[in-house]
């Protein structure tokens, strides 16, 4: 027996973890293609026909609308005994490869961005603490250092309360600060650190404030001196219009700022903005040739199944395709795939 079908843009990519021939996790599949995911080369998955593909097919022209892992557990699975005597021949005619929107309904958010107006007047801003708080920013990494190791250091930098000033400095101290080697007074500030938060220490992170390079990022020294600060403004200021609802400071941990998106969301009306979709593309750095940008396949072309079996099983298996009356459907992910012809002679 041969079934003959065409397909349209078949979508030879998966952007959710697993497959349909295994049983659903609690909470779904989860999405691999956001584009935080597809920067790891792993979630940039690529599919091509494979007998699961032709059985889930199979099944689908039957009738039979399950999961294929759900069908093939049940005992009246009808190609139980069949699908040894499966064969197929995928004959792809075009292959494109496409730039897609893909959309993203998992309620993830972007790092880099936020709705709603811009609370200027905040209290963590406009209070009496907020030029001592925030001041500890606009400290060189020596001033902060000082600041760290004598407690009656006094704050008093020129910096503005703006919250798009303040992120765009805490930014500019995540990424563009040089790391420093862990020498002299900056290693006798990771010692007083490591004792001040010994809470951070854990057996994967002995050292919070050290790389793994043995070198330190100075906004490492920037967090925990914001939080340093916190505490010892407590002592003449209520401070607790200075802290988030979970008792923080905005946009930082003891050992690092935590982002645009987690800074701003305390500042604006609308909270954080929602992604709901993004252009489906992998970035790679190949030696020799440079980035290289990997795009969503799409591919056109011929699948010709081969189901070994006797005549009268053959015509069997022909009528109930026909009484389905199954017009189109998927092959794999999207595209349109239809069957173009059903011959029920045995193979020879």
């Amino acid at each position: 027996m041969k079934i003959s079908i065409e397909y349209e843009s078949s979508w030879r990519n998966s952007f959710l973890e697993g497959s349909n021939g295994e049983p659903l996790p609690k909470t779904g599949r989860k999405f691999i293609g956001s584009m935080t995911s597809l920067k790891k080369p792993e979630n940039f998955i690529k599919r091509d026909v494979t007998l699961d593909t032709v059985m889930g097919l199979l099944n689908r022209l039957i009738g039979d609308q399950r999961k294929l892992y759900q069908a093939r557990t049940e005992q009246n699975y009808y190609f139980e005994d069949i699908e040894p005597q499966v064969t197929f021949q995928d004959q792809p005619k075009f292959v494109n490869n496409e730039m897609t929107y893909i959309r993203n309904i998992t309620g993830s958010t972007d790092q880099n961005a936020f709705s709603g107006v811009i609370k200027v007047n905040d209290p963590m801003l406009t209070s009496d603490f907020s030029k001592q708080l925030w001041g500890v920013l606009g400290l060189s990494l020596d001033e902060v250092c000082c600041f760290i190791k004598n407690e009656s250091y006094s704050v008093n930098t020129d910096i503005s309360l703006s919250p798009t000033e303040l992120v765009e400095l805490a930014d500019t101290l995540d990424k563009k600060a040089k790391p420093v080697e862990n020498l002299g007074v900056y290693e006798e500030v990771v010692h007083l650190l490591n004792n001040y938060f010994s809470e951070l220490i854990t057996e994967k992170l002995s050292s919070p404030y050290v790389e793994k390079s043995g070198k330190i990022k100075p906004v490492r020294f920037y967090a925990a001196a914001l939080y340093i600060q916190l505490e010892r403004l407590n002592r003449k200021f209520d401070m607790s219009k200075a802290k988030t609802k979970s008792g923080k400071v905005a946009g930082f941990s003891k050992r690092g700022f935590n982002g645009k998106r987690d800074f701003m969301k305390n500042f604006v009306t609308g909270g954080e903005k929602k992604i709901w979709g993004n252009p489906y593309i992998h970035e790679e750095f190949v030696k020799g040739e440079g980035k290289t940008k990997h795009l969503m396949t799409k591919t056109s072309g011929t699948l010709e199944v081969v189901i070994n079996v006797s005549r009268e099983k053959a015509k069997q298996i022909k009528q109930m395709i026909d009484d389905a009356g199954v017009s189109s459907f998927y092959l794999g992910k999207k595209g349109l795939a239809y069957v173009t012809n059903i011959s029920t002679k045995e193979v020879r």
